[in-house]
This record gives C-alpha cells, structure tokens and sequence, in this order.
C-alpha cells in the first residue's frame, strides 16, 4: 500500500488530492483546495505551506508529486507561482516528483492535450468519485494518478494501458470525442 499526494500549485488557490494505491488499484482519499486569495505573498506562502503540512500529518503520505511550471507570458505570475510551488515543495517534506501538465494529461486521458473537464470527468472515474469535483482538486488528483501510473504501472507512463484509459473516456464522454 501506498499513499501518495498530488499539489496543483497556484499563488491563489492550490489544489491537492491524496489517493492511495494497493494491489495496482488506485483508492481517493482526499482532496480539495487550499484557498488563500487574500493578503501580501508571504501570507499567503505561509498559507500554503501549514494547509500542505496539515495533510501531510493527516495522511502520511509517502511519495509526492507536484506539476511542472509552465512558462507564462506574465513574468510576474510565473514568478508567484514559482514561489508557491517553492512554498508546497517545502511543506511537503518528501522527495518530490516532477510532470508537465502534458504528462500527467497523457496519463489519465489518454491525450496529451485534453481540456479540463475531460481530467475531471476520468479523475472522477477512475477514482470513483460521484457529485462535483472541484477543477484544481482534479487536477492535484490527476498529478497524483500519474505519479501513480508512472511508479507502478509495469512499463511507466505511455503504456498501452493509456489508449485503453483513452477509449474509456471516449465512451464515458461521448459527446466530447
């Protein structure tokens, strides 16, 4: 058995999702989002940081997994989200793996770049998770799945178990194929 957790950071509001994973089956146990839109930067950094240490002690997880940045028109923006992936790194206490935003969409649709609601929609699936699932809550979810994939699965990320996962959103949402 192994627990892992996901961050989808974000300055503003960072998504985070616990799953477990046990006899190559993949179990949700939390996830949710950590919202601190108010105040300067360095509030908002201590923020993320207790709220990630928070699930860190709730959880225990032992493996991680964080989304890669990508490059903004905004230097600004790029930089505060640098800072709060910084911030979300360090809480986390644990070696940390890195995937694009094309990975980890790789790996639970099936399609490298897939709209937002087809990662909720097969997060939610795959995780067997009924009613609304927040999109940045998916996300971190969808980071922790891949890291999941990634470890796991007996060939790594870009399996052909990915055109099945693919097929299978196809099916689950029809209207989006």
């Amino acid at each position: 058995m192994t627990i892992i957790i996901g961050i989808d950071p974000g300055s503003r509001i960072t998504g985070y999702g616990v799953i477990r994973w046990q006899n190559n089956q993949t179990h949700h146990l939390d996830s949710g989002c950590l919202r601190v839109a108010t105040g300067s930067l360095h509030t908002r950094l201590q923020d993320i940081f207790s709220g990630i240490r928070s699930i860190i002690h709730l959880h225990e997880p032992v493996e991680a997994a964080i989304e890669q940045i990508f490059m903004h028109q905004n230097p600004g923006a790029a930089l505060k989200l640098g800072q709060a992936r910084g911030a979300a790194i360090v809480a986390l206490g644990l070696p940390v793996a890195e995937y694009s935003a094309r990975q980890v969409k790789q790996s639970v649709v099936g399609y490298g770049a897939a709209e937002k609601t087809q990662v909720q929609n097969m997060v939610k699936m795959l995780l067997n998770i009924s009613g609304k699932l927040q999109a940045d809550a998916a996300d971190a979810l969808a980071v922790a799945l891949c890291h999941a994939f990634a470890r796991f699965s007996p060939k790594g990320l870009g399996t052909a178990g990915t055109r099945r996962r693919r097929s299978s959103w196809r099916a689950y949402c029809p209207s989006e194929s």
